[in-house]
Parts: C-alpha cells; structure tokens; sequence
C-alpha cells in the first residue's frame, strides 16, 4: 500500500492528532487519476452503539451481546454503514475535501466488523468527466489484517475553487449505560405481576407504559377509563388490548374512584396514575373511608438511575409533602430507607439536605436533620444510615466533604438523599432527569398499596420503570 498518500485518524485525542489543524481540497483541475486518500479509525462498541442511536438501526446483531453470539457472527458486529461511511469522511475532508458534492455511493460488504477492529478507507481516483467536474473513485476498507472489509466506488462533483479552512472541533459525545435500570428491571422481572389499576389511561405513553410493563412481567394491569376512548387509542397507536380487564366508567373522577375500591376491596395491589391529575387520584386515596391510609405519613419517592454513578438514587419528597414538619420527616425517611431495602440495597446511607452542612437556628431545616440522626441512633428511624444536615455538594461529593472536613460514612456515598420541602425536591429531581440524563421512577408510599405517580411528561420508559419499583416495593408491608 502507497504510504505517501494524506492519511489521519479523525478520533485521535487531539496530543496524538497527527491531521493538520486545517482542512484543505483539491480542486478537479488538481486532482489525477490515481491520487488516493485514506484515514484509520478503531470502531469501539460506543461507536456502534451512538450510531444506532442516530440512525435508529436498533438490530440485535450490533447491541445485543446474547443474541449476537448465537448468530452466524458469533459476536457483535459494527453496521455496514458505519464502515461505509468512512468513505464519505475522506471524500468530504481530504480529497477532493471541502466543496464535494457527493452524487453516489456503492458499497459491497466483504467481511464484518467487530468492535476492536482497526479500518483503513482508501479512496483512488479512477476516473474525470472534465465536462461535468465528475469524478468517480474506487473504495475500498480493510482490517488490521490486511482484509478488505468493504469495497465499492462514488461518484462526486470536485470543486472547482480551492478551499481552506479551519479544522473544527468535534463535540464530546459519550455513550451512557444506565447499569442501575437495567439490574432494576432484571429484580423486578423475577416476581410475580402485581395486579395494578390502570386510573384513566387516556394518551399513548400513559397506556403503552403499563402495556410494556405488562409483556415485561411486572404487573398485570386493568384498565379503568373510558372504553371506547381507550380503545380508540389502542388501535391508533398500535397496541394489543387482548386478554385486557377494563372497568368503564365515564371521566377520570370516577376511574379514581373505582381504582381505589378495587385497591380496598384487594382485587388490586397497586394503583398506576394514567392522564389525569395526580391531586384526582390522591383525593380518593386520602379519603378515611376508603381505608387505604395507614399509620404512616404518605410520601414519594423519585427512583433516579444516573449513568454517571451506576447505580441508583432516592430523593424525597419532591411531590407529595409541600412543607413537611419533623414528624412528617420521621415517615419521610422511613418511607425511603423501605423502598431502598426492597430495591436490594441492605442498609442504605440517608443524607439529609439543607443548604449548609453545619447546625443553624437560622435555618430551620439544619435543625430538622440533626433531630432526624439523632432519632435514628436511638431506633425511631431503622434500617438506615442517616447524616446531615448536609449541603448537596458534600452529600454527593466524597471530594467535595473532605475538602470541607466532613468525615462522614455518609457523606460522598449517599443511596437516599431527603430534601428539606416540595420546591428542592422537585427542582433537584427534574434537574437530574433534564440536565442530568437521569432515568428516574416514581412512587408514592405509606398507603396500604403503592402508587405509581408518574407525570404526564413522562415517556414509556419511565413509567416502566416506576412500574418495576411498584413491584418490588409491593413486597414490603406497610405497617398499619
């Protein structure tokens, strides 16, 4: 192979870049018959994996490792395209470079690419058309063992002017695993399905979530609402209704007050908020006669499963309790503390929030979260390691408490985190999920069933999520 050809490694870290901080073409009257170009790139399994995400090409064969293994492949492998698409990086950039217009492209697979696989793409002018600035050029891909991979030809207009520019920066992209929500689903798909009243599932993703949720085992739902709006909405959307149970009624009012006397009378043993307005459901739940409020103060919990961590996050109370008083707290945590032992964390560390780290009279929430330590160490608050009052920095920033002094169990390492009333929550909450790229589930406890609380932004996976914690949480009692 020639070596004196232009040749750059585009993904390089930027200390190793060995391509010029420009990029320049070469017009049609330059360019001779021959005159080739190549660049090398290391396909990863993030690579596969973001190109997926921007094509939409979700096949089994390049993301699922299981089933990947059993095909013909024997492993993952990269998208044709993918490699393909490397032609067009040489063309556009190298040669002819800035000004081609791409006109066609054909490609023939000759071998897979797995992740670890080193490609060459060469390009060779094979031919001009001088009356149209056409010029065709052979394509062709090989492995780090010399084996093409892919071969083909394009056809592209060459600029006629010559072009030289500044190399642009390429933005950080990175590929998250949310590891936390995958072994969330995987507890959750070993119990049975809990029987869960669907309240008004009135739009898509508020029917298609507990659909989901259903074919993953989690629950096994009934549908209260409106029939025929419901199944106008199936068929609209696509989604299987057979084998459903659906309770008609005729507004979301009275599929509220259906779906807590079934929760009541135990035909059901969880109630999924649909579209309809959380205080309609909580009404019901909250009326005495009803029977479904027990000794305990009730409370949500947002489930956050943040890529960054790798695992997962409690924070409460974000939706439920607008300005909750010590006594309210004491239920807050313990409500929190249940649901983290359920998910599988033995014996989770509780930060309490204010907005410093030491105890103040001038900040009546630092006081709340000394009393709530202080009545964990003497058995009020169980099963949980409590500390605070702690800043959000410290709580979350092992760095961040030992560059303060905080020498804390807790502190850096936290599983719960109990915020001081409804505004922080929920502000930290949707901060985490919008600028964090957290996943999160919600969840209201201390009723005699759990509540799936989702919002109506909320999209299907989400509120398959929520509906695994209601299944695992569903194997605590909740003291009466």
């Amino acid at each position: 192979m020639d070596t004196n050809v232009p040749r750059i490694d585009p993904c390089a870290p930027a200390e190793c870049q060995s391509a010029p901080d420009f990029i320049e073409n070469k017009t049609f009257d330059e360019i001779a018959v021959g005159d080739s170009a190549e660049l090398v790139r290391t396909v990863t399994q993030s690579d596969i994996e973001l190109f997926a995400s921007v094509s939409g090409d979700v096949n089994p064969a390049h993301l699922d490792q299981a089933y990947a293994d059993g095909s013909m492949f024997h492993g993952i492998i990269a998208h044709g395209m993918l490699g393909g698409s490397l032609f067009s990086t040489v063309l556009g950039t190298i040669l002819p470079g800035p000004g081609t217009i791409y006109l066609g492209q054909d490609l023939r697979f000759r071998r897979p690419v797995k992740p670890g696989d080193t490609l060459t793409a060469r390009v060779v002018a094979r031919e001009k058309d001088a009356g149209k600035k056409r010029v065709v050029f052979d394509c062709h891909a090989f492995n780090q063992d010399g084996k093409e991979v892919i071969s083909g030809t394009a056809e592209v207009i060459a600029p006629e002017e010559k072009i030289r520019r500044e190399r642009m920066p390429l933005p950080e992209v990175a590929v998250l695993h949310h590891e936390a929500l995958t072994t969330l689903l995987q507890r959750a798909g070993g119990l049975p399905p809990l029987p869960t009243a669907i309240v008004h599932p009135c739009d898509h993703d508020s029917l298609h979530g507990p659909l989901q949720a259903a074919l993953a085992g989690f629950i096994e739902p009934i549908l209260i609402g409106p029939e025929a709006r419901i199944r106008a909405l199936a068929v609209t959307g696509g989604l299987d209704l057979t084998g459903i149970r659906i309770y008609d009624v005729p507004h979301s009012h009275a599929a509220a007050e259906v779906a807590v006397g079934l929760a009541r009378d135990g035909v059901v043993k969880a109630l999924m908020k649909g579209s309809l307005h959380t205080d309609e459901l909580m009404h019901e739940v909250m009326r005495k006669e009803n029977h479904l409020r027990t000794a305990r103060r009730i409370s949500h919990v947002y489930v956050m499963m943040t890529a960054a961590s790798g695992k997962l996050l409690l924070v409460s109370d974000g939706a439920i309790n607008i300005a909750p008083t010590l006594v309210d707290k004491v239920d807050i945590v313990q409500n929190a503390i249940d649901l983290a032992i359920s998910l599988g964390i033995a014996k989770p560390n509780v930060a309490i929030l204010s907005a410093v780290e030491t105890v103040t009279t001038a900040i009546p929430s630092t006081l709340d979260a000394a009393a709530l330590c202080k009545m964990a160490d003497r058995g009020q608050i169980k099963g949980g390691v409590l500390d605070g009052p702690l800043a959000f920095d410290n709580a979350i920033s092992a760095v961040s408490a030992m560059t303060k002094g905080i020498a804390s169990a807790v502190a850096g390492h936290p599983d719960i985190l109990i915020v001081p009333n409804l505004e922080a929550g929920n502000m930290l909450a949707k901060q985490m999920i919008y600028s964090g790229s957290a996943d999160a589930a919600g969840i209201v406890l201390g009723a005699a069933v759990p509540i799936i609380l989702t919002s109506r932004a909320d999209s299907v996976r989400t509120r398959l999520a929520s509906c695994a914690v209601a299944a695992l949480a569903a194997t605590r009692t909740v003291e009466a």
